[in-house]
Protein backbone atom coordinates (compact mmCIF):
# COMPACT_ATOMS: atom_id res chain seq x y z
CA UNK A 1 0.00 0.00 0.00
CA UNK A 2 1.46 3.26 -0.96
CA UNK A 3 1.85 5.71 1.64
CA UNK A 4 0.17 9.07 1.90
CA UNK A 5 1.79 12.16 0.19
CA UNK A 6 1.75 15.45 2.58
CA UNK A 7 2.20 18.45 0.74
CA UNK A 8 2.93 21.83 2.26
CA UNK A 9 0.32 24.83 1.50
CA UNK A 10 1.71 27.62 0.19
CA UNK A 11 3.26 29.92 2.43
CA UNK A 12 3.42 33.95 0.57
CA UNK A 13 5.85 36.23 2.58
CA UNK A 14 4.65 40.00 2.98
CA UNK A 15 8.21 41.73 2.26
CA UNK A 16 5.97 44.87 3.01
CA UNK A 17 5.36 44.45 7.07
CA UNK A 18 3.25 42.46 9.05
CA UNK A 19 0.49 40.98 8.43
CA UNK A 20 -1.77 39.02 5.54
CA UNK A 21 0.34 39.71 1.74
CA UNK A 22 -2.18 42.05 -0.22
CA UNK A 23 -1.21 39.04 -3.12
CA UNK A 24 -3.24 36.70 -0.90
CA UNK A 25 -6.64 38.97 -0.17
CA UNK A 26 -9.66 39.06 -2.25
CA UNK A 27 -10.31 41.95 -4.14
CA UNK A 28 -13.58 42.77 -1.76
CA UNK A 29 -11.08 43.22 1.33
CA UNK A 30 -8.48 45.07 -0.37
CA UNK A 31 -9.36 48.85 0.72
CA UNK A 32 -10.36 47.81 4.64
CA UNK A 33 -8.23 49.57 6.78
CA UNK A 34 -6.53 47.69 9.40
CA UNK A 35 -5.74 48.57 13.38
CA UNK A 36 -3.58 46.97 15.83
CA UNK A 37 -5.10 45.15 18.61
CA UNK A 38 -4.17 44.08 21.95
CA UNK A 39 -6.15 41.86 24.90
CA UNK A 40 -5.49 44.42 27.38
CA UNK A 41 -7.66 47.32 25.10
CA UNK A 42 -10.72 48.02 26.43
CA UNK A 43 -14.09 47.85 24.19
CA UNK A 44 -16.64 50.44 24.51
CA UNK A 45 -20.03 49.80 24.65
CA UNK A 46 -21.54 49.04 20.81
CA UNK A 47 -24.93 50.89 21.90
CA UNK A 48 -26.54 52.58 24.79
CA UNK A 49 -30.26 52.73 25.00
CA UNK A 50 -30.96 54.43 27.84
CA UNK A 51 -33.20 57.74 27.88
CA UNK A 52 -30.85 61.06 27.40
CA UNK A 53 -32.91 62.15 30.67
CA UNK A 54 -31.50 59.22 32.83
CA UNK A 55 -28.11 59.57 31.36
CA UNK A 56 -28.28 63.01 32.71
CA UNK A 57 -29.01 62.00 36.10
CA UNK A 58 -26.61 59.67 35.73
CA UNK A 59 -23.99 61.91 34.84
CA UNK A 60 -24.63 64.75 37.28
CA UNK A 61 -22.58 65.36 39.68
CA UNK A 62 -19.54 63.14 38.68
CA UNK A 63 -16.33 64.95 38.42
CA UNK A 64 -13.69 62.63 37.93
CA UNK A 65 -12.22 62.47 34.81
CA UNK A 66 -12.55 58.61 34.17
CA UNK A 67 -16.30 60.16 33.97
CA UNK A 68 -15.45 63.63 32.09
CA UNK A 69 -16.20 61.78 28.93
CA UNK A 70 -18.18 59.03 29.18
CA UNK A 71 -20.56 59.87 26.75
CA UNK A 72 -17.99 59.09 23.68
CA UNK A 73 -16.71 55.24 23.12
CA UNK A 74 -13.81 54.31 21.38
CA UNK A 75 -13.35 51.09 19.93
CA UNK A 76 -10.08 49.03 20.18
CA UNK A 77 -6.62 50.84 18.12
CA UNK A 78 -7.93 54.12 18.71
CA UNK A 79 -5.47 56.77 17.48
CA UNK A 80 -4.05 53.97 15.03
CA UNK A 81 -6.84 54.40 12.64
CA UNK A 82 -9.95 57.11 12.71
CA UNK A 83 -11.99 54.74 10.55
CA UNK A 84 -12.45 52.53 13.98
CA UNK A 85 -13.63 55.60 15.97
CA UNK A 86 -17.28 56.24 16.66
CA UNK A 87 -18.95 58.85 18.77
CA UNK A 88 -22.51 58.28 19.00
CA UNK A 89 -22.82 61.91 21.08
CA UNK A 90 -22.96 63.59 18.03
CA UNK A 91 -26.48 62.24 16.34
CA UNK A 92 -27.89 61.97 19.80
CA UNK A 93 -30.76 64.67 18.77
CA UNK A 94 -32.09 62.64 15.73
CA UNK A 95 -32.54 59.54 17.86
CA UNK A 96 -35.51 58.93 20.17
CA UNK A 97 -36.82 55.83 21.76
CA UNK A 98 -39.83 53.93 21.43
CA UNK A 99 -40.75 53.36 25.19
CA UNK A 100 -39.74 57.02 26.93
CA UNK A 101 -41.16 55.43 30.80
CA UNK A 102 -38.94 56.10 32.95
CA UNK A 103 -37.40 53.46 34.96
CA UNK A 104 -38.61 52.27 38.50
CA UNK A 105 -36.20 53.95 40.84
CA UNK A 106 -34.87 52.06 43.56
CA UNK A 107 -35.38 53.17 46.96
CA UNK A 108 -32.60 55.37 48.87
CA UNK A 109 -30.93 53.53 51.84
CA UNK A 110 -27.89 55.14 53.77
CA UNK A 111 -25.32 52.78 55.08
CA UNK A 112 -22.97 54.20 57.58
CA UNK A 113 -19.15 53.23 58.06
CA UNK A 114 -20.30 50.33 60.13
CA UNK A 115 -22.51 48.37 57.76
CA UNK A 116 -26.04 49.56 59.51
CA UNK A 117 -28.75 50.68 57.57
CA UNK A 118 -30.51 53.55 58.30
CA UNK A 119 -34.04 55.11 56.81
CA UNK A 120 -34.51 58.13 55.50
CA UNK A 121 -35.76 60.91 58.24
CA UNK A 122 -33.93 58.90 61.04
CA UNK A 123 -30.88 60.68 62.16
CA UNK A 124 -27.44 59.56 61.51
CA UNK A 125 -24.53 61.68 62.65
CA UNK A 126 -21.90 60.65 59.75
CA UNK A 127 -24.71 62.05 57.45
CA UNK A 128 -25.44 65.35 59.65
CA UNK A 129 -21.42 65.72 59.40
CA UNK A 130 -21.58 65.77 55.87
CA UNK A 131 -23.91 67.61 55.49
CA UNK A 132 -22.67 70.26 57.65
CA UNK A 133 -19.55 69.85 55.36
CA UNK A 134 -21.89 70.48 52.21
CA UNK A 135 -23.03 74.00 53.86
CA UNK A 136 -19.66 74.95 54.63
CA UNK A 137 -18.78 74.80 51.57
CA UNK A 138 -21.49 76.74 50.32
CA UNK A 139 -23.17 73.71 48.57
CA UNK A 140 -26.53 72.05 48.75
CA UNK A 141 -27.46 68.47 48.74
CA UNK A 142 -29.79 66.04 50.24
CA UNK A 143 -30.63 67.97 53.65
CA UNK A 144 -28.40 70.26 52.99
CA UNK A 145 -29.35 74.20 52.08
CA UNK A 146 -26.72 76.50 50.26
CA UNK A 147 -26.57 80.43 52.15
CA UNK A 148 -24.84 83.75 51.60
CA UNK A 149 -23.35 82.63 54.85
CA UNK A 150 -21.95 79.52 53.61
CA UNK A 151 -20.92 81.12 50.36
CA UNK A 152 -18.47 82.88 52.10
CA UNK A 153 -16.85 79.63 53.36
CA UNK A 154 -15.98 78.13 49.96
CA UNK A 155 -12.12 78.13 49.98
CA UNK A 156 -12.47 76.35 53.50
CA UNK A 157 -10.44 73.15 53.62
CA UNK A 158 -12.89 70.52 53.78
CA UNK A 159 -13.14 69.23 57.07
CA UNK A 160 -10.81 71.25 58.71
CA UNK A 161 -11.88 72.35 62.44
CA UNK A 162 -9.33 75.15 62.78
CA UNK A 163 -10.50 77.56 60.65
CA UNK A 164 -12.75 79.29 63.36
CA UNK A 165 -10.13 79.80 66.25
CA UNK A 166 -7.90 82.77 66.77
CA UNK A 167 -4.76 82.94 64.32
CA UNK A 168 -1.28 81.56 65.62
CA UNK A 169 0.53 84.62 64.13
CA UNK A 170 2.85 85.47 66.25
CA UNK A 171 5.07 88.47 66.92
CA UNK A 172 8.74 88.50 66.46
CA UNK A 173 10.44 88.85 70.27
CA UNK A 174 12.27 91.80 68.98
CA UNK A 175 11.42 94.61 66.52
CA UNK A 176 13.79 94.06 63.48
CA UNK A 177 15.34 97.54 62.48
CA UNK A 178 15.43 99.04 58.60
CA UNK A 179 19.32 99.64 59.16
CA UNK A 180 19.53 95.51 60.02
CA UNK A 181 21.03 93.39 57.49
CA UNK A 182 20.85 89.61 57.27
CA UNK A 183 23.95 87.93 57.13
CA UNK A 184 22.71 84.67 57.52
CA UNK A 185 19.92 82.22 57.36
CA UNK A 186 19.57 78.50 58.88
CA UNK A 187 16.50 76.39 58.63
CA UNK A 188 15.76 73.76 61.33
CA UNK A 189 16.30 70.93 59.48
CA UNK A 190 20.59 72.19 58.81
CA UNK A 191 20.86 72.76 62.68
CA UNK A 192 19.23 69.03 63.28
CA UNK A 193 21.66 67.44 61.47
CA UNK A 194 24.31 68.81 62.97
CA UNK A 195 27.19 66.57 65.47
CA UNK A 196 30.16 67.81 68.09
CA UNK A 197 31.54 65.46 70.43
CA UNK A 198 32.78 67.05 73.43
CA UNK A 199 34.29 66.06 76.75
CA UNK A 200 33.06 66.82 80.06
CA UNK A 201 33.94 69.83 80.79
CA UNK A 202 36.33 71.20 83.64
CA UNK A 203 35.26 73.81 86.83
CA UNK A 204 37.10 77.19 87.13
CA UNK A 205 35.64 78.15 90.55
CA UNK A 206 32.28 78.17 92.54
CA UNK A 207 30.71 80.44 93.94
CA UNK A 208 27.55 80.92 96.47
CA UNK A 209 25.86 78.57 98.47
CA UNK A 210 23.10 75.93 98.76
CA UNK A 211 20.34 74.99 101.22
CA UNK A 212 20.35 70.97 101.44
CA UNK A 213 17.39 69.48 100.02
CA UNK A 214 14.11 68.90 102.16
CA UNK A 215 12.99 64.94 101.70
CA UNK A 216 9.86 65.44 103.37
CA UNK A 217 8.16 66.64 100.09
CA UNK A 218 9.13 62.92 98.65
CA UNK A 219 6.12 61.18 100.26
CA UNK A 220 3.58 64.25 98.48
CA UNK A 221 1.33 62.53 96.66
CA UNK A 222 -2.25 63.96 95.75
CA UNK A 223 -3.65 62.92 98.33
CA UNK A 224 -1.71 64.43 100.57
CA UNK A 225 -0.60 67.81 98.90
CA UNK A 226 0.90 71.02 100.05
CA UNK A 227 0.08 74.27 99.47
CA UNK A 228 2.63 76.32 97.11
CA UNK A 229 3.75 79.13 99.35
CA UNK A 230 4.67 82.72 98.20
CA UNK A 231 8.40 84.03 98.64
CA UNK A 232 9.55 87.14 98.79
CA UNK A 233 13.33 86.99 98.12
CA UNK A 234 14.47 87.95 94.30
CA UNK A 235 16.57 86.55 92.15
CA UNK A 236 18.75 88.23 89.71
CA UNK A 237 19.42 87.95 85.63
CA UNK A 238 23.16 88.76 85.38
CA UNK A 239 23.81 89.40 81.13
CA UNK A 240 27.00 87.32 80.18
CA UNK A 241 28.83 90.60 79.52
CA UNK A 242 27.73 91.87 82.75
CA UNK A 243 29.57 89.28 84.90
CA UNK A 244 32.51 90.73 87.00
CA UNK A 245 33.55 86.67 87.06
CA UNK A 246 33.51 86.55 83.58
CA UNK A 247 34.91 89.41 82.88
CA UNK A 248 38.12 88.77 84.99
CA UNK A 249 38.06 85.27 83.49
CA UNK A 250 38.30 87.25 79.62
CA UNK A 251 40.96 89.44 80.79
CA UNK A 252 43.21 86.02 81.89
CA UNK A 253 42.43 84.64 78.40
CA UNK A 254 41.16 81.38 79.84
CA UNK A 255 38.72 80.94 76.57
CA UNK A 256 37.37 82.93 73.61
CA UNK A 257 33.71 82.02 73.99
CA UNK A 258 31.51 83.02 77.44
CA UNK A 259 27.69 82.22 77.90
CA UNK A 260 25.23 81.33 80.56
CA UNK A 261 24.00 77.59 80.70
CA UNK A 262 19.99 79.58 79.72
CA UNK A 263 21.73 81.21 76.65
CA UNK A 264 23.65 78.57 75.91
CA UNK A 265 20.42 75.66 76.27
CA UNK A 266 18.08 78.10 74.03
CA UNK A 267 20.83 77.73 71.20
CA UNK A 268 21.21 73.71 72.00
CA UNK A 269 17.49 73.62 71.75
CA UNK A 270 16.79 75.48 69.00
CA UNK A 271 14.98 72.85 66.66
CA UNK A 272 12.54 72.23 69.57
CA UNK A 273 11.31 75.50 69.96
CA UNK A 274 8.48 77.35 68.63
CA UNK A 275 8.22 80.28 70.33
CA UNK A 276 10.11 83.65 68.84
CA UNK A 277 13.35 84.69 70.48
CA UNK A 278 16.45 85.82 70.23
CA UNK A 279 20.38 85.96 71.28
CA UNK A 280 22.94 89.02 71.12
CA UNK A 281 25.98 88.54 70.03
CA UNK A 282 29.10 90.32 70.79
CA UNK A 283 32.56 90.23 69.01
CA UNK A 284 35.02 92.29 71.02
CA UNK A 285 38.63 91.45 69.78
CA UNK A 286 38.93 87.73 69.15
CA UNK A 287 36.34 86.75 71.77
CA UNK A 288 32.32 86.31 71.78
CA UNK A 289 30.11 86.78 74.44
CA UNK A 290 26.48 85.74 74.46
CA UNK A 291 23.83 88.02 75.98
CA UNK A 292 20.21 87.98 77.01
CA UNK A 293 18.12 91.14 76.57
CA UNK A 294 15.50 90.18 79.39
CA UNK A 295 14.14 87.85 81.32
CA UNK A 296 13.98 83.90 80.48
CA UNK A 297 10.37 83.15 81.08
CA UNK A 298 9.56 79.62 81.78
CA UNK A 299 6.83 78.50 78.39
CA UNK A 300 3.91 76.72 78.76
CA UNK A 301 2.89 73.93 76.20
CA UNK A 302 5.14 75.02 73.56
CA UNK A 303 5.07 72.28 71.16
CA UNK A 304 1.33 71.18 72.25
CA UNK A 305 -0.31 70.29 68.55
CA UNK A 306 -3.13 73.04 69.95
CA UNK A 307 -1.16 76.03 71.77
CA UNK A 308 -2.08 78.58 73.94
CA UNK A 309 -3.16 81.33 72.04
CA UNK A 310 -3.07 85.14 72.19
CA UNK A 311 -6.60 86.47 72.62
CA UNK A 312 -6.63 90.41 73.57
CA UNK A 313 -7.91 89.47 76.38
CA UNK A 314 -5.98 90.78 79.27
CA UNK A 315 -7.89 89.02 81.70
CA UNK A 316 -7.33 85.79 80.13
CA UNK A 317 -5.21 83.89 82.44
CA UNK A 318 -4.89 80.77 80.42
CA UNK A 319 -2.91 83.04 77.33
CA UNK A 320 0.41 82.48 76.75
CA UNK A 321 2.07 85.62 78.40
CA UNK A 322 0.15 84.57 81.30
CA UNK A 323 0.41 81.36 81.95
CA UNK A 324 4.40 82.20 81.26
CA UNK A 325 4.71 84.54 84.24
CA UNK A 326 2.39 81.80 85.89
CA UNK A 327 4.86 79.23 85.70
CA UNK A 328 7.79 81.47 86.12
CA UNK A 329 6.56 82.25 89.66
CA UNK A 330 5.83 78.90 90.33
CA UNK A 331 9.74 77.58 89.53
CA UNK A 332 10.86 80.79 91.99
CA UNK A 333 8.56 79.61 94.75
CA UNK A 334 9.03 75.56 94.69
CA UNK A 335 12.94 75.97 94.38
CA UNK A 336 12.64 77.76 97.99
CA UNK A 337 10.35 75.52 99.46
CA UNK A 338 11.84 72.57 98.67
CA UNK A 339 14.79 73.32 100.43
CA UNK A 340 15.50 72.90 104.54
CA UNK A 341 17.07 76.66 105.07
CA UNK A 342 18.50 75.56 108.71
CA UNK A 343 21.26 73.37 106.87
CA UNK A 344 23.08 74.78 103.90
CA UNK A 345 26.50 73.81 102.14
CA UNK A 346 28.53 76.48 101.31
CA UNK A 347 31.24 76.97 98.20
CA UNK A 348 34.80 78.21 98.53
CA UNK A 349 33.60 81.62 97.39
CA UNK A 350 31.30 83.93 98.06
CA UNK A 351 27.99 84.99 95.44
CA UNK A 352 29.49 87.48 92.97
CA UNK A 353 26.19 89.44 92.75
CA UNK A 354 25.30 90.39 96.02
CA UNK A 355 26.61 92.12 99.04
CA UNK A 356 26.47 90.46 102.42
CA UNK A 357 23.85 92.61 103.08
CA UNK A 358 21.32 91.88 100.22
CA UNK A 359 22.14 88.05 100.79
CA UNK A 360 18.60 87.24 103.30
CA UNK A 361 16.66 88.91 100.65
CA UNK A 362 18.24 87.13 97.62
CA UNK A 363 17.18 83.67 96.23
CA UNK A 364 20.51 81.23 97.53
CA UNK A 365 21.72 79.45 94.95
CA UNK A 366 25.44 78.46 93.79
CA UNK A 367 27.30 79.51 90.11
CA UNK A 368 29.54 77.02 88.77
CA UNK A 369 32.07 78.55 86.16
CA UNK A 370 33.21 75.12 84.12
CA UNK A 371 35.01 75.10 80.56
CA UNK A 372 34.27 73.10 77.36
CA UNK A 373 36.49 72.79 74.89
CA UNK A 374 35.01 72.63 71.67
CA UNK A 375 37.72 72.63 69.08
CA UNK A 376 38.36 69.83 66.54
CA UNK A 377 42.12 69.67 66.60
CA UNK A 378 44.56 70.98 68.77
CA UNK A 379 45.92 73.89 66.77
CA UNK A 380 41.98 75.22 66.98
CA UNK A 381 41.62 77.11 69.75
CA UNK A 382 37.53 77.29 70.89
CA UNK A 383 37.19 77.26 74.60
CA UNK A 384 33.88 78.06 76.01
CA UNK A 385 33.11 79.12 79.51
CA UNK A 386 30.14 78.58 80.62
CA UNK A 387 28.32 80.17 84.16
CA UNK A 388 26.04 77.57 85.31
CA UNK A 389 23.10 77.20 88.39
CA UNK A 390 22.46 74.62 90.55
CA UNK A 391 19.85 74.76 92.99
CA UNK A 392 20.25 72.93 95.96
CA UNK A 393 22.35 69.54 97.58
CA UNK A 394 21.54 65.98 98.81
CA UNK A 395 22.84 64.33 101.20
CA UNK A 396 24.19 60.76 99.98
CA UNK A 397 26.22 57.95 101.68
CA UNK A 398 28.86 58.58 98.80
CA UNK A 399 28.84 62.56 100.06
CA UNK A 400 27.35 65.59 98.96
CA UNK A 401 26.02 65.72 95.50
CA UNK A 402 24.29 68.86 93.53
CA UNK A 403 21.01 68.87 91.95
CA UNK A 404 18.78 71.44 90.23
CA UNK A 405 15.03 71.96 90.47
CA UNK A 406 12.32 72.72 88.12
CA UNK A 407 8.50 72.42 88.18
CA UNK A 408 5.99 71.28 85.80
CA UNK A 409 2.64 73.27 86.25
CA UNK A 410 -1.08 72.25 85.30
CA UNK A 411 -2.88 75.12 84.31
CA UNK A 412 -6.71 73.42 82.76
CA UNK A 413 -6.91 70.19 81.49
CA UNK A 414 -10.10 71.19 79.66
CA UNK A 415 -9.19 74.40 78.52
CA UNK A 416 -7.69 75.37 74.65
CA UNK A 417 -4.17 75.37 74.97
CA UNK A 418 -3.60 72.42 77.53
CA UNK A 419 -2.60 70.22 74.96
CA UNK A 420 -4.17 66.82 75.77
CA UNK A 421 -3.25 66.83 79.09
CA UNK A 422 -4.13 63.75 81.99
CA UNK A 423 -5.98 65.32 84.78
CA UNK A 424 -2.96 65.03 87.25
CA UNK A 425 -5.31 64.70 90.08
CA UNK A 426 -6.55 61.52 89.03
CA UNK A 427 -3.80 59.83 86.75
CA UNK A 428 -0.23 61.03 88.80
CA UNK A 429 0.21 58.75 91.35
CA UNK A 430 -1.40 55.63 89.04
CA UNK A 431 -0.02 56.46 85.35
CA UNK A 432 3.12 59.08 85.91
CA UNK A 433 4.76 57.91 83.05
CA UNK A 434 1.43 59.12 80.81
CA UNK A 435 1.73 62.03 82.61
CA UNK A 436 5.49 62.68 81.86
CA UNK A 437 5.51 61.30 78.34
CA UNK A 438 2.46 63.98 77.45
CA UNK A 439 4.57 66.76 79.01
CA UNK A 440 7.55 65.69 77.20
CA UNK A 441 5.46 65.87 74.04
CA UNK A 442 3.62 69.54 74.78
CA UNK A 443 6.95 70.98 76.62
CA UNK A 444 9.35 69.48 74.27
CA UNK A 445 11.89 72.26 74.20
CA UNK A 446 11.50 73.60 77.80
CA UNK A 447 12.36 69.97 79.48
CA UNK A 448 15.05 69.25 77.10
CA UNK A 449 16.57 72.86 77.59
CA UNK A 450 16.37 72.00 81.65
CA UNK A 451 17.90 68.74 80.99
CA UNK A 452 20.70 70.36 79.22
CA UNK A 453 21.31 73.19 81.90
CA UNK A 454 21.85 70.50 84.43
CA UNK A 455 23.82 68.52 81.96
CA UNK A 456 26.24 72.01 81.62
CA UNK A 457 26.23 72.17 85.57
CA UNK A 458 27.59 69.02 86.29
CA UNK A 459 24.38 67.90 88.45
CA UNK A 460 24.14 64.69 89.33
CA UNK A 461 19.98 64.73 89.83
CA UNK A 462 17.14 66.93 88.15
CA UNK A 463 14.33 67.39 90.71
CA UNK A 464 11.39 67.73 88.59
CA UNK A 465 8.14 68.77 90.95
CA UNK A 466 4.39 69.02 89.52
CA UNK A 467 2.39 72.03 90.75
CA UNK A 468 -1.55 72.60 89.94
CA UNK A 469 -3.95 75.18 90.64
CA UNK A 470 -6.03 74.97 93.28
CA UNK A 471 -8.87 75.89 91.50
CA UNK A 472 -8.37 75.60 87.18
CA UNK A 473 -10.12 79.05 87.40
CA UNK A 474 -7.46 81.01 89.48
CA UNK A 475 -4.13 80.96 88.82
CA UNK A 476 -3.02 82.56 92.07
CA UNK A 477 -3.40 79.46 94.33
CA UNK A 478 -1.82 76.35 93.55
CA UNK A 479 -0.38 73.18 95.30
CA UNK A 480 2.31 70.67 95.05
CA UNK A 481 0.98 66.95 93.87
CA UNK A 482 4.32 65.62 93.73
CA UNK A 483 8.24 65.52 93.02
CA UNK A 484 10.61 63.17 91.23
CA UNK A 485 14.27 62.40 90.35
CA UNK A 486 15.73 62.28 87.13
CA UNK A 487 19.36 61.57 86.25
CA UNK A 488 20.26 64.76 83.27
CA UNK A 489 21.22 62.21 80.91
CA UNK A 490 18.94 59.41 81.39
CA UNK A 491 16.09 62.30 81.04
CA UNK A 492 17.86 63.68 78.13
CA UNK A 493 17.96 60.74 75.92
CA UNK A 494 14.54 59.54 77.32
CA UNK A 495 13.60 62.43 75.00
CA UNK A 496 15.35 61.83 72.26
CA UNK A 497 17.68 65.42 73.21
CA UNK A 498 21.07 65.08 71.93
CA UNK A 499 23.84 66.44 73.71
CA UNK A 500 26.11 66.17 70.85
CA UNK A 501 23.77 67.84 68.22
CA UNK A 502 23.49 70.87 70.60
CA UNK A 503 27.30 71.00 70.75
CA UNK A 504 27.30 70.63 66.72
CA UNK A 505 24.88 74.24 66.79
CA UNK A 506 26.57 76.30 69.13
CA UNK A 507 30.32 75.66 66.99
CA UNK A 508 28.49 76.27 64.17
CA UNK A 509 27.67 79.69 65.20
CA UNK A 510 30.63 80.45 66.86
CA UNK A 511 32.55 79.54 63.56
CA UNK A 512 29.61 82.17 61.44
CA UNK A 513 30.67 84.88 63.83
CA UNK A 514 34.35 84.59 64.61
CA UNK A 515 34.52 85.55 60.76
CA UNK A 516 33.11 88.58 61.19
CA UNK A 517 34.70 91.71 62.13
CA UNK A 518 34.42 92.95 65.49
CA UNK A 519 30.60 94.40 66.13
CA UNK A 520 26.68 93.70 67.43
CA UNK A 521 24.92 90.91 65.99
CA UNK A 522 21.55 89.20 66.75
CA UNK A 523 20.58 85.74 66.50
CA UNK A 524 16.57 86.01 65.88
CA UNK A 525 14.18 83.20 65.71
CA UNK A 526 11.50 83.88 62.96
CA UNK A 527 8.50 84.10 65.00
CA UNK A 528 5.94 81.94 62.49
CA UNK A 529 8.78 79.09 60.94
CA UNK A 530 11.68 76.79 61.68
CA UNK A 531 14.40 79.35 61.35
CA UNK A 532 16.91 81.28 62.73
CA UNK A 533 18.49 84.37 61.24
CA UNK A 534 21.77 86.24 62.03
CA UNK A 535 21.81 90.06 61.76
CA UNK A 536 24.35 92.32 62.00
CA UNK A 537 22.90 95.17 64.10
CA UNK A 538 24.19 98.77 64.34
CA UNK A 539 26.70 99.08 67.91
CA UNK A 540 24.08 101.09 69.75
CA UNK A 541 20.92 98.99 69.40
CA UNK A 542 19.33 98.01 72.59
CA UNK A 543 21.14 100.86 74.20
CA UNK A 544 18.10 102.79 75.33
CA UNK A 545 16.47 99.62 76.57
CA UNK A 546 19.62 99.14 78.48
CA UNK A 547 18.53 95.81 79.75
CA UNK A 548 22.39 94.05 78.66
CA UNK A 549 24.15 97.13 80.17
CA UNK A 550 21.85 96.84 83.07
CA UNK A 551 22.72 95.48 86.55
CA UNK A 552 20.33 92.58 86.55
CA UNK A 553 17.05 92.22 86.11
CA UNK A 554 15.09 91.61 88.67
CA UNK A 555 11.93 89.11 88.64
CA UNK A 556 9.15 91.26 90.14
CA UNK A 557 6.41 90.24 92.10
CA UNK A 558 3.75 93.23 92.17
CA UNK A 559 0.33 92.63 93.76
CA UNK A 560 -0.81 91.00 90.10
CA UNK A 561 2.21 88.14 90.16
CA UNK A 562 2.29 87.47 93.32
CA UNK A 563 0.97 83.95 94.18
CA UNK A 564 -1.46 83.51 96.56
CA UNK A 565 -1.70 80.62 98.73
CA UNK A 566 -4.17 81.62 101.46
Amino acid sequence: MDEPIFKLPEIIDNENGWGPSPAMLPEKFRDIPYAPYSKADKLGRIADWSAPEQKEKETAGRTRASYRYRDQYTAYGYGASSAFTYTHAEDEASFSVVDNRSAAQKKASYRTTGGTKSRPGTRNPQRQQRNGQYQRLGMTGRGATGNKASAVNVRRRFGWKDYDKPQRARDASVNVGPEWQVLEEIEFNRLSKLNLDVDEGEDISSHGFLYYYDKSHDRVNTKTEKPLLPNERVRYFITTSKDPIIEQLAKDDEATVFATDAILSLLMCAPRSVYPWDIVINRIGNKLYFDKRANDYVTVNENAADPPVETGDKDNINSPTALSLEATIINHCFTMQVVNESDKYEFEKSNPFASSDDLEFMTPCAYRYRRFDLGISEEEDVRLIVRTQLDSAVKTPAGDSFITIKALNEFDSRSQGAGGALDWRQKLDTQRGAVVATEMKNNSCKLARWAVQSILAGADQMKLGYVSRANPKDNRRHVILGTQYYKPRDFSAQMNMSVSNGWGIVRTVIDLCMKLPEGRYVLLKDPNKPVVRLYSVPPNTFESEDPILDEGDELEEDEDDVIETR
